[in-house]
């Protein structure tokens, strides 16, 4: 196929229908009838020989052909946005808008306090809105423009979304100041021994270490389990119970709950944390000042 056969139009409604999977939506999106998409719909699947979209209950569900041109025209129709307004320029100091970046309550404790310092120096229009990572679908939020940006541990966000690497994540055993575990080297055998608390948070970096510690054999006296990690430096704090955490929270929390922590006595593999965004705003000029802040503040790869 040529492309002077095609109409760009087309693809419009087709990267539409990626993103909303429903043509009163779609329509709404773009100003025109449901008749007018359904049409232009109608249209590229003659062009194409494929259905494209088949109706179900959940929608306009992309069949693995549209999955396959689902990049390549994202990518493509992103760049001749980029190019038709390369001249539009943000100006952080005097724009008012906000920012939702998908990220764990982790995230939350490790980077909001130096996001929103230099946000109020150099953005003082511009707020955070967080989402959990596990919690939404960042596929479909972060190609509608919901979701701006992720930080984590994302192995969901690979076709159509770009990554940079800010960190590898070490774990540490943390634990309150003057407890017995509280030694220059912590032993398999004392791990073992002591009380734990446990955050159980599938679908994370942590619950990847979580899954090793017990495919590994690694016996703990399981005392209480959590769903996040907020309230972790409260309990260590006034507890004996120890926990496995990201070397960063442990320092977060060491200061202002008196604990401690050492190397973790097993064998846990370091976990990449990256920054994710998707492609139709990788042009973005919005997009790109808030992944140059995120980067210059914490990226140490």
């Amino acid at each position: 196929m040529n492309l002077e056969e095609i109409d760009l139009n087309l693809l419009v409604v087709f990267n539409q229908l990626l993103i909303e999977q429903r043509v009163s939506r779609v329509a709404e999106k773009l100003g025109v009838s449901q008749p007018a998409v359904s049409n232009a719909l109608s249209r590229l699947r003659k062009l194409l020989g494929d259905e494209l979209f088949l109706r179900t209950s959940r929608g306009m569900v992309p069949t693995p052909f549209a999955e396959q041109l689902a990049e390549s025209v994202t990518y493509a129709l992103d760049m001749i946005h980029g190019a038709l307004n390369q001249r539009d320029a943000f100006d952080a100091r005097t724009c008012v808008r906000s920012f939702t970046i998908g990220m764990t309550d982790i995230g939350e404790i490790v980077f909001l306090p130096a996001l929103l310092e230099r946000l109020a120096r150099e953005a003082p229009g511009v707020t955070l809105n967080t989402v959990r990572n596990a919690a939404v679908n960042l596929n479909d939020e972060m190609g509608a423009g919901h979701v701006d940006l992720a930080i984590g541990l994302l192995p969901q966000l690979k076709a159509g979304f770009f990554q940079r690497r800010l960190f590898r994540q070490r774990y540490v055993c943390v634990f309150r100041r003057g407890h017995l575990l509280d030694k220059k080297r912590i032993t398999l055998e004392a791990f073992s021994r002591a009380e734990h608390v446990v955050v159980v948070s599938p679908g994370t970096g942590h619950g990847k270490v979580e899954e090793l510690l017990r495919r590994s054999g690694i016996e703990r006296n399981v005392r209480l389990t959590v769903p996040h990690f907020v309230p972790l430096g409260h309990i260590l704090g006034s507890t004996d119970l120890v926990a496995t955490v990201p070397q960063r929270l442990a320092e977060k929390m060491a200061g202002p709950f008196g604990l401690g922590f050492r190397d973790h006595p097993a064998a846990l593999p370091e976990v990449p944390i990256n920054l994710f965004w998707h492609a139709r705003y990788h042009k973005d000029p919005a997009n790109q000042w808030l992944r140059s802040v995120v980067v210059s503040l914490f990226a140490t790869d």
